[in-house]
């Protein structure tokens, strides 16, 4: 798509994303739809992962490593008695054991793996090592150590059992990979297992039930392109703070708010907080700042002509 056709599109969408594809093929499909100048989207989903995937639009990417770092929650489904090189359906098989546990031994396993636990990253994963991402690395059957990292798992519940197969619900923090988790728990349980279907549901405030699905915005966007009139499409935006409305706001007069605009800092009167977002005057979202000592800097701001409407309202600019 050539920048000069492009749009200057700002908000938030929250795409149910297929199986089979990639997060970035899907959102430079979607970005394309929109006719957008960027785009970004806040967290990869695997081929084999379906469900949330927000993708972020202008003005919205600079606050899109807030969504990176928030929570989320997966329906999983785990196959006992077989462990994978990717712990997942595409990888080869390692080894088959029987699968003889039962539900108690089950909820046991469970349990030790919920609340704050250290997890060892999978070599599957978009780590860096020396510049290069772990994945590639075991493509070429070389194994990097890796630290264990503390990730928090707030529920982690079975769902539905049949036979070698079981559905589970996970709400995780950042970090957490469900691979790993469902490999830690086939090795707890003595037989194995891997994960064989991942549908993301929630990520931070957002969930499932605010997905559009890619047929969806097909439709609109040929009626949109056929007219040049993207208003529909655009219609389905969230605003721009939208992915953090659970993060403590301050309002600001207007001389704050041209402070903060011109690279100064300013007083105000609030507890030290290192992400606080910040609104001007009629509400209006500016960006996100910290505070310290009564003085407030900024962290990311927004362009003075992304700001035209209070927080609440914005849907595309």
């Amino acid at each position: 798509m050539a920048r000069k056709n492009a749009r200057a599109v700002n908000g938030i969408l929250l795409l149910d994303k297929p199986l089979e594809v990639s997060s970035n093929g899907i959102l430079q499909r979607v970005r394309w739809l929109y006719q957008a100048q960027k785009a970004g989207h806040t967290g990869a989903l695997d081929p084999l992962a379906s469900g949330l995937l927000p993708i972020c639009f202008g003005e919205a990417t600079k606050f899109s490593q807030f969504l990176l770092d928030t929570d989320k929650t997966y329906l999983v489904t785990a196959c006992f008695g077989i462990r994978t090189s990717t712990s997942d359906s595409e990888g080869e098989v390692i080894n088959e054991r029987p699968v003889s546990f039962s539900d108690a031994e089950l909820e046991q396993a469970l349990q030790s793996l919920r609340g704050d636990i250290l997890q060892v990253p999978t070599m599957f994963s978009a780590l860096k090592h020396q510049g290069q991402p772990l994945y590639k690395y075991a493509r070429q059957g070389i194994t990097i150590e890796r630290e264990a990292r503390p990730i928090s798992i707030f529920r982690f519940e079975l769902l539905e059992r049949d036979g070698n197969h079981a559905d589970f619900i996970v709400h995780c923090s950042k970090g957490t990979y469900i691979r790993t988790l469902i490999d830690d728990l086939g090795e707890l349980l003595g037989c194995g297992g891997h994960v064989s279907k991942l549908h993301r549901t929630q990520v931070g405030p957002f969930s499932a039930a605010q997905m559009v699905k890619p047929g969806q915005l097909d439709a609109l966007a040929e009626q949109c392109h056929s007219s040049a009139d993207f208003s529909a499409l655009d219609a389905l935006l969230l605003p721009l703070d939208a992915g953090i409305v659970t993060m403590p706001a301050l309002q600001l007069n207007l001389e704050q708010q041209h402070q903060l605009q011109h690279g100064q800092n300013c007083s105000v009167v609030a507890d030290d907080i290192d992400a606080i977002r910040l609104l001007g005057p009629a509400e209006l979202f500016i960006g996100i700042g910290r505070v310290q000592q009564g003085v407030l800097s900024s962290r990311r701001l927004l362009n003075t002509s992304a700001v035209q409407k209070p927080a609440t309202q914005i849907n595309a600019l």
